[in-house]
């Protein structure tokens, strides 16, 4: 069994690459195979020209490539501060994780929480400590995996203004999966639509919502009918008025003869 299929993705600097699909579409798998998570059985990653399939997640962190996780991923015990520097270790000196985690922080309005431990934060504030961590080794580019996943509806629009900013702050390119499609709509530049492993549509998101393969696929036979539906009634109600308007028009027809 094979969790992706012919599928080709490109990600560019300074842009919001929306994934979507539905469960066990290979959205995760992706993203894994991307960050060297997974290794591919065919085909190759490329990272700004240089073949990285056979690099592990730390090397190709080094080369620009950073992810966030499903469920955060925050070090519960450490302090805001202390994961967001942990973001910059890797790639930087301890001065400068310093220096690049009080700007972050700064940046993400999360001065006011860097002492406490991350783990007693909102779920909300812990995924802008996920991103902050990210943005913390200066990618190129960054793979949220469901970052607004368990996200009351109130932080949702601030956190889009974060995805946001990523792109167009930090000039990098976000690709980013998600199941909220309100979000995913508003923050994306274009749209890649897997289906069983396989690339099923790309496109602008008013191109996507427009699919009707995508509809299907993503939304379901029901969301199909309900559509069938309302275009037949849309219809009848057009034949209606048809109906109504030849029989003004023989109405009148007949005042004037008489």
């Amino acid at each position: 069994m094979q969790a992706l299929q012919d599928v080709t993705l490109e990600l560019s600097p300074h842009e919001v690459v929306g994934l979507i699909g539905p469960n066990g579409a290979g959205k995760t798998t992706l993203i894994n195979l991307l960050t060297g998570f997974d290794r591919p059985t065919s085909g190759t990653i490329e990272l700004d020209g240089r073949d990285v399939t056979g690099w592990n997640p730390p090397r190709r962190a080094h080369a620009g490539l950073a992810r966030t996780f499903q469920h955060g991923h925050v070090f519960s015990e450490l302090s805001v501060r202390e994961n967001v520097e942990l973001g910059a270790l890797g790639v930087a000196g301890a001065g400068e994780a310093r220096r690049r985690a009080r700007e972050l922080l700064a940046a993400l309005d999360l001065e006011r929480h860097e002492r406490l431990p991350a783990g007693t934060l909102p779920h909300g504030e812990q995924r802008k400590v996920a991103v902050a961590r990210a943005l913390a080794a200066r990618p190129r580019y960054v793979l949220m995996d469901e970052p607004a996943a368990g996200l009351p509806e109130s932080d949702v629009e601030p956190f889009a203004g974060l995805i946001r900013s990523v792109r167009d702050r930090y000039e990098a390119g976000v690709l980013i999966v998600d199941h909220n499609m309100a979000l995913m709509m508003e923050v994306s530049d274009r749209i890649e639509v897997l289906d069983q492993g396989r690339a099923l549509a790309r496109g602008t998101p008013d191109e996507i919502r427009r699919n009707i393969d995508v509809a299907a696929a993503y939304l379901g036979e029901s969301v199909m009918a309900e559509d069938e539906r309302v275009r037949a009634e849309d219809e009848r109600v057009v034949a209606e008025d048809e109906r109504v308007r030849a029989e003004d028009e023989r109405v009148v027809a007949q005042d004037e003869d008489a």
